[in-house]
């Protein structure tokens, strides 16, 4: 369980980009990651995909962290496609096999949900997932997310099509909680550890 570890969300450093390339080129967990057509993705690729987005200060399109469990980079968290008029975003997380299971995915989300209700000034957060993840979809329900819709066969997963389940949660909902750690970086300091969602 993560009760043993301290599960905090930080800031991308260096040394975390073999953790988060490991996650990124995981083509077994490819379709739970995003909706593109699986490929090998070389470290080379990898790279140049964080410097392009790096360098992007065009708008604050995303605010990323890496998922830190005992001093440990484990996975990444972000908050992606702001809609500053209506005051959302989707949510998106990704954790090491080893890390799965064990209650950092929740603690992590709760965190990225407190982070972009009282940081973010966000009324409402969802997000969406591969019908088959269940133990993502568990750990949304534990951090207070709610099926909303289902788009079915909506995505080709390892030779099946599989529904896509749609998830939210407003502010209204969010049950105050104490957190180990807030993340330490303002939406203005974005660190990207990555740009994949949590399908």
């Amino acid at each position: 369980m993560a009760g043993a570890l301290a599960v905090s969300l930080r800031t991308r450093t260096h040394d975390d980009l073999d953790v988060l390339y490991r996650i990124s080129a995981d083509l077994d967990t490819w379709e739970e990651r995003n909706s593109r057509e699986p490929s090998p993705l070389t470290r080379a690729k990898f790279d140049a995909r964080l410097a392009r987005a790096d360098a992007d200060d065009s708008s604050e399109k995303t605010v990323a962290f890496v998922i830190d469990a005992g001093g440990t980079a484990v996975g990444s968290a972000s908050l992606s496609d702001f809609d500053r008029f209506a005051h959302h975003a989707e949510a998106g997380i990704a954790l090491l096999p080893e890390a799965r299971g064990r209650g950092i995915g929740t603690a992590a989300i709760r965190q990225l949900v407190e982070f972009g209700f009282v940081r973010c000034n966000l009324r409402r957060i969802h997000l969406q997932a591969i019908a088959s993840n269940v133990g993502a979809l568990r750990a949304y329900e534990k951090a207070g997310f709610v099926v909303e819709g289902r788009l079915r066969e909506h995505a080709w997963v390892r030779g099946v099509y599989e529904d896509i389940v749609l998830m939210g949660i407003l502010r209204s909902e969010q049950v105050a909680t104490s957190l180990p750690q807030m993340p330490s970086a303002a939406p203005g300091q974005r660190s990207r550890a990555s740009t994949e969602g949590s399908r």
